[in-house]
C-alpha cells in the first residue's frame, strides 16, 4: 500500500523548519523588546488553538502524575528562557551568528539523552552530527562579530540553545503520556503566562506598540509557533529529541539567505560553504532506517 506523505513525521519536521526560519526576519523588523515578543508569540498562539478545545484531549489523558505536571512546568519554563535569551541576542549580533550558535542545540540534546536516558547512538550518526556542525562553524567564522555587543549578542544565543535543548529533553519524556498538541498548548500558556510576569515584575510596556509590530506578534504565533514549534512537539512522539533537534540546523542556512533577501545581510563565500557541508550532514544523519516510530499519531 502507498505510503501517505501526510502520516509522516519528517514531513511535520520540514514545515517546522521552514516556519521557525522565518521567525528571525520577523524579529528583526519588529521594535518591541523580545520578552514582549516572546509572551505575545505564545499567548496569540493558545487564543489560535482555543476553537480546537485542546483541553478536552488533556481531560481525557489522566496517566500524569506530580512528576509529569513537574517536567511541564520546567519545559515551560525552559522554552520561556530559550524565546527570551534567543530573541534578544537577535538585537545585539546578525541572523547568521545567532541562528548558527542556536543550530548547536543537538549538541546539548544528545548529551542530554546520553545521560539521562542512557540512549546510544551510532558512530555514523555522531559523525553525521559533527559534519553538520563543522559546516555550521564554518559560517560562523565569517560572520560573528568581535566587538563586546556581538559577543554579547552570540552568548545570549547559546544560553537559547541550551534552554531549547532542555526543552526538547523534558518533551521526550511528556509526549509519550499525551498528545504533541495537549503538550504544546499547556507549555505555550504556562510560558507565555511565565512571561507576562517576567514583564509585569521589570515593568515592561505591554500594549502600546505599533500596527507592524503587533503584526509581527501574530506571524510569530501563526507560522513559526503553531507550524514550527507545535509540529516539533509533535515529532517528538514518533522522533528522538536528537533528531528533532538535529533538523534545526537547516534553520541557519534558510535564515541567512531570507536575510540577504529581505534585511539586505551579506551571504559570504563561507557562509555558502558552510551551508553546503551542513546540509550533507543533515543528510547522513537523517539516513533511511528501520524505526517502529514511523507515522503521525493525533
Amino acid at each position: 500500500m502507498r505510503k501517505n506523505i501526510l502520516s509522516s513525521p519528517y514531513l511535520f519536521l520540514s514545515i517546522g523548519v521552514l516556519s521557525v526560519a522565518i521567525s528571525s526576519i520577523f524579529i528583526k523588523w519588529a521594535t518591541a523588546p523580545a520578552s514582549v515578543l516572546a509572551m505575545y508569540r505564545l499567548l496569540l498562539t493558545v487564543l489560535f488553538l482555543l476553537p480546537f478545545k485542546p483541553w478536552s484531549i488533556i481531560n481525557k489523558q489522566t496517566n500524569l502524575n506530580k512528576k509529569d505536571f513537574l517536567h511541564l512546568f520546567f519545559s515551560s519554563l525552559f522554552l520561556a528562557l530559550h524565546f527570551l535569551f534567543w530573541m534578544e541576542s537577535l538585537r545585539h549580533t546578525s541572523v547568521a551568528s545567532s541562528m548558527i550558535i542556536l543550530s548547536l542545540s543537538p549538541v546539548f540534546t544528545t548529551i542530554g539523552l546520553f545521560f539521562f536516558f542512557k540512549a546510544r547512538t551510532t558512530i555514523a550518526k555522531v559523525m553525521s552530527l559533527v559534519i553538520a556542525i563543522l559546516g555550521s562553524l564554518i559560517i560562523a567564522w565569517g560572520d560573528i562579530g568581535l566587538s563586546h555587543e556581538a559577543l554579547y549578542g552570540d552568548f545570549l544565543s547559546l544560553l537559547g540553545c541550551i534552554a531549547y535543548a532542555v526543552h526538547l529533553l523534558f518533551g521526550q519524556l511528556l509526549v509519550q503520556k499525551i498528545s504533541g498538541q495537549s503538550y504544546s498548548f499547556v507549555v505555550f500558556l504556562i510560558s507565555g503566562i511565565l512571561l507576562f510576569i517576567y514583564n509585569i515584575i521589570f515593568k515592561v510596556e505591554l500594549i502600546s506598540y505599533s500596527l507592524t509590530n503587533w503584526l509581527i506578534f501574530i506571524l510569530l504565533a501563526f507560522f513559526s509557533t503553531i507550524l514550527g514549534h507545535m509540529l516539533f512537539n509533535i515529532c517528538l512522539k514518533h522522533l528522538d529529541a536528537s533528531v528533532v533537534s538535529m533538523a534545526t540546523i537547516g534553520e541557519p542556512i534558510l535564515a541567512i539567505f531570507l536575510a540577504f533577501l529581505l534585511l539586505g545581510e551579506e551571504i559570504t563565500l563561507l557562509q555558502i560553504t558552510g551551508s553546503l557541508i551542513t546540509v550533507i550532514g543533515i543528510g547522513l544523519f537523517f539516513k533511511p532506517q528501520k524505526s517502529k516510530r514511523s507515522k503521525i499519531d493525533y
